[in-house]
């Protein structure tokens, strides 16, 4: 990758270069906001282009590091499945490619899925994007891999093929075929208020499928609310395979007295004939619904496709906002990066983590930030915080080099080494495309996500919502 060298200030140790007092970086001359955000819409979506397999999935993640072509990975998942169709939707429908082509693409896409290995109706986590074999040896290292059907990564796959159906309405029946056995009360713990440990109401992390009956559950349910495993529980919610008061039976915070990051404030409510215990934190004076560990994706990736802010302007729409605020003070004033946007991402030196902000995390170990700034965190922001997400990926371009007119921005930066990831992976690539789709053209993606059951069912749940924030 061509890098700009990266200055360090003249004895300061190792401390990450930082803007001046504005926290703004000079805007490009001549390039309106809507011409530059097209522009990194091509760039990113030529890397999920360059991630495709002529089998027709995304692989997840590609070496760009090198002057000759970029080397994918050989693995996949049903998530980054799920961003290669929605993001060739979105570049359809921004007119980066023709009608005709973005069909094309998306019809081998959806052949490709239809000969995927399932169990229970969902799709494994692990492919061969190459062939679409499942994958039972990890390529890089090979460990074996135990096949597990994961609830979070096949509600990606889902939003997916339901972009891909309302995009392509020659595919929607094909669709429809895939999505009949899909049935989240597989997931799904009933509610039991005489043992609410055992019986919580919420989604299994998953299960691995080669026990008998419905196989060998994980652990955990996900019992965070404001994470991304919120997503099948809308989509169930949303088909009906759900109930209703599954939303309310997942934690804003932790209940008061249980392990977590710091003791909540709020108070119980009843809604729905379900007693909630509306909880917040409290972050530099902000209140606000944590995440699980503090990270942007967590909380911003869901209402790229869902209307949360919409539907629920003073609760959803409320955190959301002062999510991204807490994100941009911690990067420039706490923690005084210079930068700010953390979220799970490649390692720069190679690996991935979870990057976050600790304090925002119910997680007591929490994600920390490290100093690992990720870009596809400030494009999360656009809608919140607009100016500062664009002048914050302008600076990573220019201090860091961390962008090209190729393959768009890479995964990570290590803002206090100047070392910036090889790699782009299609989850985070996704994320961008989707967000700068919501910019470019409002709601081109969001149509399946505001009819049908989501606008019936789980719309009058968000409007029903009132975080004690």
């Amino acid at each position: 990758m061509d890098r700009r060298t990266f200055l360090m200030a003249a004895g300061a140790g190792g401390a990450a270069l930082t803007l001046g007092p504005a926290h703004a970086a000079t805007a490009s001359p001549a390039r309106s906001e809507a011409a530059l955000l097209r522009t990194w819409f091509r760039s990113t979506y030529r890397s999920i282009e360059a991630m495709t397999t002529d089998f027709g999935l995304v692989t997840d993640k590609v070496d760009v590091s090198g002057a000759g072509a970029p080397v994918p990975s050989v693995q996949t998942s049903p998530t980054n499945i799920g961003c290669g169709l929605w993001a060739t939707a979105a570049a359809g429908g921004l007119g980066v490619i023709g009608r005709q082509e973005m069909e094309r693409r998306l019809t081998r896409t959806v052949a490709a899925v239809e000969k995927l290995e399932r169990a229970h109706g969902f799709w494994f986590n692990w492919y061969d994007a190459h062939d679409g074999s499942l994958l039972t040896t990890w390529p890089e290292n090979g460990e074996t891999v135990r096949p597990f059907l994961s609830s979070v990564d096949n509600a990606w796959l889902v939003t997916g093929l339901r972009i891909a159906a309302d995009a392509a309405p020659s595919l929607r029946s094909r669709v429809a075929r895939l999505l009949a056995d899909a049935d989240w009360s597989y997931y799904y713990t009933p509610y039991d208020p005489a043992d609410p440990v055992a019986g919580p109401g919420q989604l299994r992390g998953g299960y691995w499928p080669d026990k008998p009956g419905k196989g060998e559950p994980t652990g955990h349910h996900y019992g965070a609310l404001n994470t991304e495993p919120r997503m099948a529980s809308y989509l169930g919610i949303a088909d009906g395979s759900l109930p209703p008061d599954h939303y309310w039976h997942v934690f804003r915070t932790l209940l008061p007295g249980m392990g977590q990051e710091q003791e909540p404030a709020g108070s119980y409510v009843t809604i729905d004939g379900v007693r909630v215990w509306q909880g917040h934190y409290t972050y530099r004076g902000r209140k606000l619904v944590p995440t699980w560990g503090g990270s942007m994706f967590e909380a911003l990736m869901v209402p790229l496709f869902v209307p949360e802010p919409q539907w629920s302007p003073r609760s959803w729409g409320l955190t959301h906002t002062r999510f991204v605020r807490s994100q941009i003070e911690h990067g420039m004033d706490e923690a005084e990066y210079g930068y700010w946007g953390f979220s799970p991402a490649n390692i720069p030196e190679g690996g991935y983590r979870e990057y976050g902000v600790d304090a925002i995390g119910m997680q007591e170990e929490g994600y920390n930030s490290l100093g690992v700034v990720t870009p596809h965190a400030s494009f999360l922001a656009l809608p919140y915080a607009r100016g500062e997400a664009l002048a914050n990926l302008r600076a990573l371009d220019r201090d860091f080099g961390a962008y090209d007119d190729t393959y768009g921005f890479r995964d990570s930066v290590d803002v206090t080494t100047g070392r910036v990831s090889d790699f782009v992976l299609a989850l985070d690539q996704g994320m961008v495309a989707a967000a700068l789709a919501q910019e470019l053209r409002p709601g081109l993606l969001q149509h399946p996500f505001r009819t049908g059951g989501f606008a019936s069912r789980v719309r009058p749940l968000l409007e029903k919502e009132r975080f004690s924030i």
